[in-house]
């Protein structure tokens, strides 16, 4: 009877220990997966680490190559339950060597080259966390989706209690990038500017390139001449126009010359009032009247012939200090005939 008491009693003990075990445990499961219901010092210990692991990552992004380190808190002490083998205990935590094999994995599922599957948005230089599981998500995303579900689960494959490790590889790629595209960029800019140089040095085969590579070559050479004068263009040329105008008088022997032409061509009408002019080899005739007499005719040295009222008038009107052949624009001396 009293043996049967004793084991009586030492069941009831330890129905109580297991009890006072899942009761533990249960509470503080409770209290690390929603913090509003623990104590706010307790909430203020258990993410005081992690406030001190962010400050570090920090100062060290300005560094040439970020350090990677684990984002988790201190693992918690095993509950009464995990202690007496009533719950499984928690996995401990991953090796350096561990860890190196689950970012290979992530590595070669390309996770970093894709967006997050949560926002769906390049990386690029912002905040980036590895799972344990071998996923990568932004930082702010996966701690938004923690945050909203109440539990730590990973999104893609829903493991639950994983380990999350600060890493730069999302960032690390998108400096490449930027840097291919900027290479890109100036190699582009340096073989337009040479192929610029190359077609303003090399004539085209093709017909219509050809003719517009001499005509950019007139114009830069006359653009080049006109910069080289430094002058205006109409006095230069009434510079040209005065220095064409010393010329010396024609001889007789030249005027023979002249008066030779002038019969060959056979034109016998005044370029001015278009009426008939009096013929060089034909003498004067005595029954001529005065107003032919007065129209007599002007040989020039450009082998030209005009009515003398007629050239002194357009003399008269030219603006010219010396003025040209009417026909031929050039400088003359004039004899009567």
């Amino acid at each position: 009877m009293a043996m049967r008491k004793g084991l009586t009693s030492k069941a009831s003990n330890k129905l109580v220990i297991t009890s006072v075990a899942f009761q533990d445990h249960i509470t503080r499961s409770l209290l690390h997966q929603n913090f509003s219901l623990s104590d706010p010092l307790m909430r203020y210990k258990i993410q005081a680490p992690r406030k001190r692991v962010d400050e570090r990552g920090l100062q060290t992004q300005d560094q040439q190559e970020e350090r990677e380190y684990v984002l988790d808190s201190a693992p918690r002490p095993l509950t009464l339950a995990q202690k007496l083998g009533l719950v499984a205990s928690p996995a401990g935590r991953l090796r350096e060597d561990e860890w190196t094999r689950v970012k290979a994995r992530s590595i070669q599922q390309g996770d970093s080259a894709q967006p997050c599957a949560i926002c769906r948005e390049e990386f690029c230089l912002q905040p980036q966390v590895l799972l344990s599981c071998s996923h990568v998500f932004h930082r702010a995303c996966l701690k938004a989706f923690e945050r909203f579900s109440g539990r730590k689960c990973c999104p893609m494959c829903r493991k639950e209690q994983y380990e999350t490790r600060v890493i730069h590889d999302a960032a690390r790629l998108f400096r490449h990038q930027c840097a291919i595209r900027i290479q890109a960029c100036w190699r582009g800019y340096v073989a337009r500017r040479s192929y610029r140089k190359l077609r303003k040095s090399i004539c085209p085969k093709d017909k219509q390139l050809r003719r517009k590579f001499f005509e950019a070559k007139l114009q830069e050479l006359n653009d080049s001449f006109v910069r080289y004068c430094h002058t205006d263009t109409e006095a230069f040329l009434s510079d040209i126009n005065r220095s064409l105008s010393h010329i010396s008088e024609p001889q007789e022997s030249d005027w023979d010359r002249i008066q030779s032409q002038v019969i060959q061509r056979d034109v016998w009408d005044c370029p001015i009032c278009l009426t008939a002019l009096c013929r060089p080899s034909l003498p004067t005739e005595a029954g001529t009247s005065s107003h032919q007499q007065q129209r007599r005719t002007l040989l020039l040295s450009c082998s030209h012939l005009f009515h003398q009222l007629c050239l002194e008038a357009f003399e008269a009107f030219s603006i010219e200090s010396r003025p040209s052949c009417p026909l031929c624009r050039s400088v003359y001396h004039k004899k009567n005939i």
